[in-house]
């Protein structure tokens, strides 16, 4: 059952698609891990880990646009979220991404965003998207700069505290 009107993305390994119930055990285990969730703004709890992913569907609902599920086609896991993101106190849309353990170092992450980054520009008509990355997230920045995103400033996050802004290609960029 689908819980959004996400639509369903396809790349050759991946499928980015509408939150299911059948996620939420990946990504409350996700946000549980203090190591792999530092990045993201992990919880110590059960209940609020769920609530975060209750606020994804809400999200979604609000903005038309949120974190897709992604799913790995040979597989049918969770392998992790990407998407557009852009809650009370973001400076402005943000592509994002997470992997969940078992899938890292795959060029997963890499696959998902720049698909959901095409989405956001070609379907949705966005102009500028940017990822905040938390300090020390080399991994994320990393990722940000493959994708042709380069470092704008650094700001205040009200969630993350301390974030570094970087600023993807505009669409026409891209072509």
């Amino acid at each position: 059952m689908s819980l959004t009107n996400a639509p369903t993305l396809e790349t050759d390994r991946l499928i980015l698609r509408s939150p299911a119930k059948r996620d939420a055990e990946a990504m409350i285990a996700f946000l549980m891990d203090d190591t792999r969730a530092a990045g993201f703004g992990g919880y110590t709890n059960r209940p609020d880990s769920w609530r975060w992913f209750a606020l994804n569907l809400g999200h979604w609902h609000w903005h038309g646009y949120g974190y897709f599920t992604i799913e790995d086609k040979a597989t049918g896991k969770p392998a992790g979220i990407s998407g557009i993101w852009n809650p009370e106190g973001w400076p402005e849309p943000e592509v994002g991404w997470v992997v969940f353990d078992g899938f890292e170092g795959k060029g997963i992450a890499f696959e998902a965003a720049t698909r959901a980054r095409r989405w956001a520009y070609d379907d949705l008509g966005f102009t500028t998207l940017t990822s905040n990355i938390v300090p020390g997230n080399t991994r994320s920045i990393r990722l940000a700069e493959r994708m042709g995103a380069v470092y704008e400033r650094t700001y205040h996050n009200p969630n993350m505290g301390e974030d570094l802004l970087y600023r993807h290609p505009g669409p026409e960029a891209l072509v």
